[in-house]
């Protein structure tokens, strides 16, 4: 089994600032690339960032020069910094990890519970 756990979401007002933790346990052989990404109320889910096992990163237009995405040195955890934060922000957060759970198995997307982001005007 592996699970993914999210923390840090919240209410904040315009403006502010909130950082997202996610941290994965269970039967993990390797992980890959690790990402966040939201879904707003009758919208489809979409990227907001991602980050592979390198440090590479990538953000959504909506997220860069806003957002940092970082992993931590357990590399099976990952943050997201956001900072001025806007009402079009809000949105389930929803942490998303690839990983192999053998060293003969293939890559496999796992994903959290979802963590609420409510941003006030």
């Amino acid at each position: 089994q592996v699970q993914l756990a999210e923390s840090g979401g919240g209410l904040v007002q315009a403006g502010g600032s909130l950082r997202l933790s996610c941290a994965a346990s269970g039967s993990i052989f390797r992980m890959n690339a690790m990402g966040w990404y939201r879904q707003a109320p009758g919208k489809q889910r979409e990227l907001v960032a991602h980050i592979t096992s390198g440090g590479g990163t990538n953000y959504a237009d909506s997220a860069k020069g806003r957002f940092t995405i970082s992993r931590g040195n357990a590399k099976n955890t990952v943050y997201l910094e956001m900072n001025s934060l806007k009402p079009e922000d809000t949105a389930v957060y929803y942490c998303n990890a690839e990983l192999a759970r053998t060293p003969s198995s293939g890559w496999v997307n796992y994903w959290g519970q979802g963590t609420q982001v409510t941003v006030s005007s």
